[in-house]
């Protein structure tokens, strides 16, 4: 175990990243389904996939609809869960112990590392080693997804770090990813204890992830004012207005219909 390795509950349920998974292949279809070179042989790697390795499988099913070879590793530091995920191994799927340092091989490259709900406690400071630990074995342009969840899937964010040329750089901050499905309602607030560990305390003034919930919020409250107080609509229309009061926010018929922002300021998202 590493210094930034640390026990987690691993309670998931099945269906709980769904909505990560339908982005990726929308969005990252290339990356999932490219097979030139060295890309042949990347994995897709889903690290702390917990008690059951239902989140595995359903990503693993959802990316071979694009790429049908792709191979598969499911990583969890509790030994026991590692073990007894074997049962659902097979020739492009495994399942072993590990953390943040990846127990990968020098001939088994990542073309995506997804680590969600793994940072949640522990000090903020520790973030930026841990996506460089993660981006470790990922092929340049491939990517790191690190963020959190609720326990049903239905609020999440996550961090988009894309992996440079330099092998010792940390990742790019390329974005920011927000998804609900509505279960709960709509209101930016929503998603601020969701926020991934480097930005959760950090919504205070002066900070930059204060300001975009700040201008969000007012978008929000506009929409309402205007008549779209259905969450569904809310949310849209608020996108909507916030991609006009600041850059970066990706306004896409598709996103906004099934409940995504991506917010991809340029230069990254502020530390």
């Amino acid at each position: 175990m590493s210094t930034l390795d640390a026990r987690t509950r691993g309670r998931t349920a099945p269906g709980r990243l769904r909505a990560l998974d339908a982005y990726l292949c929308r969005f990252e279809r290339e990356l999932v389904s490219r097979v030139d070179g060295p890309w042949a042989r990347a994995a897709f790697v889903d690290v702390g996939f917990g008690e059951h390795p239902w989140t595995t499988l359903e990503s693993a099913a959802a990316f071979r609809a694009l790429h049908p070879t792709l191979a598969v590793v499911g990583v969890e530091l509790d030994p026991a869960r590692a073990r007894a995920a074997q049962v659902h191994a097979d020739a492009r799927t495994h399942f072993r112990e590990g953390g943040f340092t990846l127990p990968l091989s020098d001939e088994e490259p990542a073309r995506l590392v997804r680590a969600m709900n793994l940072l949640r406690q522990g000090p903020p400071e520790r973030v930026p080693q841990a996506h460089q630990s993660l981006a470790r074995p990922v092929l340049p342009s491939g990517l790191v997804v690190e963020g959190s969840c609720d326990p049903t899937g239905s609020v999440l964010t996550a961090h988009l770090l894309r992996r440079g040329e330099d092998a010792g750089a940390p990742p790019a901050r390329e974005a920011l990813l927000f998804q609900t499905d509505f279960a709960q309602g709509f209101a930016p607030v929503l998603f601020r204890d969701w926020l991934p560990r480097d930005l959760r305390r950090r919504v205070r003034p002066g900070e930059p992830i204060h300001v975009f919930f700040e201008e969000w919020t007012e978008a929000w409250r506009q929409a309402r004012a205007a008549g779209h107080t259905a969450p569904a609509e809310a949310f849209g229309e608020s996108v909507a207005r916030l991609g006009a009061r600041m850059g970066g926010v990706v306004v896409d018929r598709w996103l906004l219909e099934a409940g995504y922002l991506v917010w991809r300021p340029e230069g990254g998202v502020p530390p």
